[in-house]
């Protein structure tokens, strides 16, 4: 990974594909179980079903600034974020060293960690074929909101 001035290939980049906002006006909980699961034999874990679990209220801490998006590409891989998973973004949380956020550079939105040192900010990726990109007077650059949970399939 190099730091530096190089213009990012739009080939290069982990774009953002499609956004959502949730709708907290539906309830999604799901059963909670108080006993741990067990990956040998299966146990009749109906028997310790204690509450609902509503993953709103889990993954959404302001619902007003809070907006999914589905991610494309491999750029942040080295954060476990992959090709089709969805991110759970908050635009009301100031965004801080190492963050990773959603942005737009130069007209287009790309998920990256961000690094604030000494009044520079450089964007990250977290894939060693991938380099970062330090933000310049030159881009035209906006932090979208910051990352605050990845959801993907196994």
């Amino acid at each position: 990974m190099s730091m530096g001035k190089l213009p990012m290939p739009r080939n290069m980049v982990t774009r953002i594909k499609i956004s959502h906002i949730p709708d907290l006006s539906v309830e999604n909980s799901l059963s909670l179980f108080e006993a741990a699961v067990s990956a040998g034999f299966p146990s009749p874990a109906a028997d310790y079903e204690q509450d609902r679990l509503d993953l709103n209220r889990h993954l959404v801490k302001n619902p007003a600034a809070t907006f999914f998006v589905t991610v494309t590409g491999d750029s942040m891989i080295g954060a476990g974020i992959h090709d089709g998973d969805l991110l759970v973004v908050d635009r009301s949380i100031e965004p801080r060293d190492k963050n990773i956020i959603i942005a737009v550079l130069d007209g287009e939105l790309t998920v990256k960690r961000i690094w604030l040192r000494r009044g520079k900010i450089t964007l990250v990726p977290e894939n060693e074929s991938y380099f970062a990109h330090e933000i310049t007077n030159d881009n035209e650059f906006e932090v979208w909101g910051v990352v605050t949970n990845v959801i993907h399939k196994l």
